[in-house]
């Protein structure tokens, strides 16, 4: 539990009073899961102040702050380390471990990169938004956006703690999320190793697109399409992306199938079960898992 509170000597944790932003917030959430019952002070300043015995980030200078000169260290990507950042690096491991997670380096390392990280950019105003006509809102803008309105006579502790409610439950989310991401690597894996000219095949569908992009198997870059059981009924073969998140496909599907449907696209690619192409060529669909092969296999020696 996370109690806000005024009296110094008996909270055990100190961080910024004033305009509250996601770092903290979620650098709150963080300690509250390794340490259980939180008693912070919002402080203004913390000079003159006995600090001993208490736990100070995004303030004060130390090594959860990041507001000093030259910051408290960037990771290779080149976002800089946040207060949020700081304390993953130091006690997300300790986390994970308590929570008995199997691939706890695993799952450390991407809950920073998927999370910890955008979080750290927000506030170290490395996101950019060149040529961008309209407000993005990103999720640091939505935990920012609980701090009292101009107009409103409210203590900015009781709006802390109403952003404290929604944050904790997106990291619980995602810390769910990401756990089960991992989890899901051992099977990839295998999947790579036992592909074939260039098609993936998965038993149902797992996360998987990080996991060949990023494999150290010499197979995976060689793999162009995956195929797995659609949760709207049939097989999908999905195209691989060039990089996470990116649009562009190491191979798109034939441009013409781009668009058919059923017969139409039955007709075109020969195979009796096709039932669906996308527009952009990036996925295709068959009812039986013996025709998404074929499909698959036909895409991969298109246009060679």
């Amino acid at each position: 539990m996370i109690e806000v509170i005024k009296d110094f000597d008996k909270a055990k944790f100190v961080t910024h009073a004033g305009k509250f932003h996601a770092d903290e917030v979620f650098g709150t959430i963080l300690l509250e899961k390794i340490y259980g019952d939180i008693k912070l002070i919002r402080l203004p300043e913390v000079d003159g102040y006995n600090l001993e015995g208490k736990i100070v980030y995004d303030i004060g200078g130390g090594e959860f702050d990041h507001h000093q000169i030259g910051g408290n260290g960037e990771r290779p990507s080149g976002i800089r380390y946040a207060a949020f950042g700081l304390l993953w690096k130091e006690l997300g491991i300790r986390y994970l471990k308590d929570l008995n997670v199997d691939c706890a380096e695993d799952c450390f390392k991407m809950f920073d990169k998927h999370f910890v990280q955008f979080i750290d950019a927000g506030d170290n105003g490395q996101i950019p938004f060149e040529n961008i006509d309209i407000k993005l809102e990103t999720l640091s803008d939505v935990i920012e956006g609980f701090n009292p309105n101009w107009n409103e006579d409210i203590d900015a502790d009781v709006k802390f703690m109403k952003a404290i409610e929604i944050a904790r439950t997106i990291f619980d989310n995602k810390i769910e999320s990401v756990i089960s991401k991992c989890s899901a690597k051992v099977y990839v894996e295998k999947a790579i190793e036992e592909s074939k000219d260039g098609i993936i095949i998965l038993d149902r569908f797992m996360p998987y697109q990080e996991f060949v992009l990023e494999s150290n198997n010499p197979k995976a870059k060689d793999i162009l399409y995956a195929v797995f059981k659609s949760n709207r009924g049939g097989y999908n073969v999905k195209a691989i992306p060039k990089t996470l998140g990116s649009f562009e496909n190491r191979k798109k599907m034939p441009q013409e199938w781009a668009g058919l449907r059923n017969e139409d696209l039955q007709k075109v690619t020969g195979v009796a079960t096709a039932t669906f192409c996308h527009n952009a060529g990036f996925i295709c669909v068959a009812k039986t898992f013996d025709d998404a092969i074929k499909l698959a296999k036909i895409a991969v020696e298109s246009n060679k």
